[in-house]
């Protein structure tokens, strides 16, 4: 089948917190054929990457041959190698996540199968799930026996703040619940070593995003220091190509791509085939979302996936109808053709 049309548009969002989000959040891609077939992805990179998709992208894929896993191949070298006096990390390969994807729905629509037919022999069914959050009663009621806290550092107080937050995971999920702290870049050396000494009566299972994503060397130094506790991180890195330079830096005991920022799943499995050679456990970011899911259940990725259940009773976007949602701490695809989700047009508006 031939490509006749690529666009992306940014949602209309009206529940998300001012930040940089607030015009960079996720895009949509959708995908046209001559057979009338249409494949919808998710991206990142906000109202920028829209131009990149509407501008660039859809110059070069429109009229190009799409009929099976290989022509997204194909097409993803394209497309990178074409971007890459702007592109190779950032807002670009967020872009050409959603790119990616909606080729990958595309395909598996094409074949009347799911998306995880395509990537492998499924090998999970139910995957385990933690919750991101604070709202950490809600996420023992609901059933979650794993949870992330944020704890961005500010100052001196927030040791004892992060000391309160462990204790209350352990108190109310139990000892043998996973516990994990997303320290979104905030943590330095001083402070994440600190941390490991007065957090270790609590069992933390992983620091993620302690120093910055570029300082590999700095969390290579401290990955033995702050063990058994281990060093999450690759949310913020792009493309095989930026993984590679992760694994031979030895920085990270755990990868986290994120499948709609780092390249789509034709750049996860290729993260994916060298974090093998290098004994790493792949754990995606916002793993629970459709498009982590589909890579998950049929790929050497862990058996654990995130989601973001906010605040009980709190407003959330629903953007994609049908999406699986997480239950008893547990999640798993459904078997409709693609990623087996619609859009929700009101929000395109």
């Amino acid at each position: 089948m031939k490509i006749t049309s690529v666009t992306a548009v940014y949602p209309s969002y009206k529940n998300i917190v001012s930040s940089w989000r607030t015009h960079f959040w996720q895009i949509v891609v959708k995908i046209e054929t001559d057979k009338g077939l249409v494949g919808y992805g998710y991206g990142g990179g906000g109202l920028a990457a829209v131009e990149v998709v509407n501008k660039h992208f859809s110059e070069i894929l429109c009229g190009k041959e799409i009929n099976d896993t290989q022509d997204i191949s194909v097409l993803w070298d394209d497309l990178y190698q074409q971007c890459l006096p702007y592109g190779r990390k950032g807002i670009a390969i967020m872009a050409l996540s959603g790119v990616d994807l909606a080729l990958w729905d595309l395909v598996a629509k094409s074949e009347h199968v799911p998306v995880y037919r395509l990537v492998g022999i499924r090998s999970k069914q139910q995957v385990r799930t933690y919750a991101t959050g604070t709202d950490i009663e809600w996420y023992g009621d609901s059933g979650f026996t794993a949870h992330k806290f944020p704890h961005r550092w500010m100052d001196e107080s927030d040791y004892q703040k992060a000391v309160n937050s462990a204790e209350m995971a352990r108190s109310i999920l139990g000892e043998k619940a996973l516990v994990m702290i997303d320290t979104y870049m905030s943590w330095n050396r001083d402070v994440t070593l600190e941390m490991t000494k007065i957090l270790s009566p609590y069992n933390i299972y992983w620091f993620e995003d302690v120093l910055t994503p570029d300082d590999l060397l700095g969390q290579a130094n401290i990955r033995s220091k702050v063990k058994p506790t281990l060093l999450a991180g690759g949310e913020h890195e792009f493309t095989h190509h930026g993984f590679m330079e992760i694994a031979r830096s030895a920085a990270l005991d755990i990868w986290q791509p994120d499948i709609t920022w780092c390249g789509g799943i034709t750049a996860a499995l290729r993260i994916i085939e060298i974090a093998d050679k290098f004994g790493i456990p792949v754990i995606p970011h916002r793993g629970g979302e459709v498009w982590g899911l589909h890579l998950i259940v049929s790929s050497g990725c862990q058996d654990l996936a995130e989601v973001l259940p906010g605040m009980k009773g709190g407003p959330k976007d629903q953007l994609w109808e049908g999406e699986p949602q997480s239950e008893q701490g547990y999640i798993e695809p459904n078997d409709r053709p693609g990623f087996g989700v619609t859009i929700n047009e009101s929000l395109l508006n």
